[in-house]
């Protein structure tokens, strides 16, 4: 184990609440235990609800510099704890210690927190004349329950709890059971800085999570995941008319022009596709490659993934780690077979690596084709379909086939033409010539159904109150 002898627990009112029963967290590379999980209760939720409920009133009540200040203090905290907090991280997800895996994750963390202290919502005055004045002013909503995923522990509960609290909310948050060491350990950090009850956790199965939503005493949800887990947050939130700040599934095209070098193009291609293993929600799932480059930038593409150093996440030099669970390796497994089944060419990798661990190696499958559900459906993992096209009209219109609308990127000399295909893509962000490069300043969220709402800037901390109109 990662730890020493103290246990991990639920964090209630400013309180470490033990759980009678507990869950292992297997470390995905070896499949050693890190530690265990406490199954929380219906019973613990109810208590961190009505800590949080019974927080709010002083929370939001207390001076907008004070509450900035404490974020700027939790970043302080985060940064002081990454020596620590990072390996656990990678024990249980599995991600290079260096590189972009947990220092990184932590330090951004940290930076996002920071940025999200700065913003300011202030009253806005639409008319003040004889006639009389109009104000709004943002109050925060309430308690705020957030349901994190695996993929990135730390990271995305900042995402989900900082703009909660800045705004004077309280938080009751549920990790993934895949990953909830490196949260609960985060909560703890949190609970240094803010008073008791406004930041708490409770960790347990699915059935915490539909709890949550369906909670009478939770008045909005935010939650990163897939897409058929949002509509049974929507649906169970319906009852009690919850906000909700929905981050769901996407299939990311990226389309490449035949003006680009492929050699320059080739590690911002790679990188959109598999940073985090291929284990994100905004990066490339789908790349579409003009038939005049095709063969370069799928060369090109090979030869890095086939020298991409993999392996534990502690080992120096490790850029690539294990796929953190076993149902998606066997998912991207699954995916990539049928794909060779149908004609497509696996240039590299293309099979597990074999031993302890669920290793799948970085894995660029050529010729593929719409009808193959690697290309059809989000795979989330460590494999790239490379689709040939001819025709830019046709292929805009092939990216936009797709439920999903997260994210999208067209790669090429002439920026100017690549903006205006841009516009045309069916996403909520879409980049030129990089790929999934989110950041605080910039609203991020999902359309069709990749999500509802939007996260970080001035747009996402909004979306943590409410308005209220004054006319005098």
């Amino acid at each position: 184990m990662t730890q020493d002898a103290k246990p991990f627990r639920n964090i209630i009112d400013g309180r470490s609440v033990a759980a009678a029963q507990s869950l292992p967290v297997h470390d995905p590379a070896s499949g050693a235990l890190v530690g265990q999980m406490p199954l929380g209760t219906a019973e613990d939720l109810d208590a961190a609800v009505a800590a949080a409920r019974a927080a709010f009133p002083g929370w939001a009540a207390t001076p907008d510099a004070e509450r900035k200040a404490a974020c700027n203090r939790i970043a302080d905290v985060l940064e002081a704890n990454i020596a620590g907090l990072a390996p656990l991280l990678t024990a249980e997800q599995g991600k290079p210690l260096g590189g972009l895996g947990s220092q990184w994750e932590i330090g951004g963390a940290a930076a996002w927190t920071r940025h999200t202290a700065s913003i300011d919502l202030p009253m806005a005055v639409l008319q003040d004349d004889n006639e009389g004045r109009v104000e709004v002013h943002r109050k925060p909503i309430g308690v705020v329950g957030s349901i994190t995923p695996w993929n990135f522990p730390v990271l995305i509960a900042a995402w989900h709890i900082i703009p909660a609290v800045r705004t004077g909310n309280c938080v009751v948050i549920k990790p993934s059971p895949n990953t909830p060491l490196s949260t609960i350990r985060f909560v703890e950090l949190i609970n240094e800085v803010l008073p008791a009850g406004v930041v708490n956790i409770v960790c347990g199965d699915n059935g915490i999570g539909a709890a949550m939503s369906a909670h009478p005493g939770i008045d909005k949800m935010v939650f990163t995941g897939s897409t058929g887990t949002g509509r049974k947050i929507m649906a169970s939130a319906a009852e009690t008319v919850k906000r909700l700040t929905l981050e769901l599934g996407g299939n990311d095209a990226a389309i490449v022009l035949p003006d680009v070098d492929p050699q320059a193009i080739a590690e911002g291609l790679f990188w959109g596709a598999f940073i985090n293993n291929g284990q994100t929600c905004a990066c490339i799932k789908r790349l579409y490659v003009h038939d005049s480059i095709y063969d370069a930038v799928c060369e090109a593409l090979a030869a890095l993934a086939a020298a991409m150093p993999m392996g534990d996440g502690r080992q120096e030099g490790v850029a690539l780690g294990p796929m953190q669970n076993e149902m998606q390796f066997e998912r991207v497994k699954t995916l990539v077979e049928e794909a060779k089944a149908k004609g497509a060419r696996a240039l590299t990798g293309g099979a597990p690596a074999g031993g302890a661990g669920y290793f799948y190696p970085a894995t660029i499958v050529a010729d593929a084709e719409h009808g193959m559900r690697l290309v059809d459906e989000e795979q989330f993992g460590p494999a790239l379909p490379v689709i040939r096209y001819t025709d830019i009209d046709a292929v805009i219109a092939r990216a936009n086939d797709n439920p999903n609308g997260l994210g999208g990127s067209i790669w090429s000399r002439d920026t100017a033409r690549a903006r205006e295909l841009a516009l045309r893509l069916e996403c909520g962000t879409a980049w030129i010539n990089k790929h999934g490069m989110i950041q605080p300043n910039a609203p991020f969220g999902g359309i069709k159904q990749s999500g509802v709402g939007v996260q970080f800037a001035e747009a996402g901390l909004m979306e943590n109150t409410v308005g209220q109109t004054i006319i005098m």
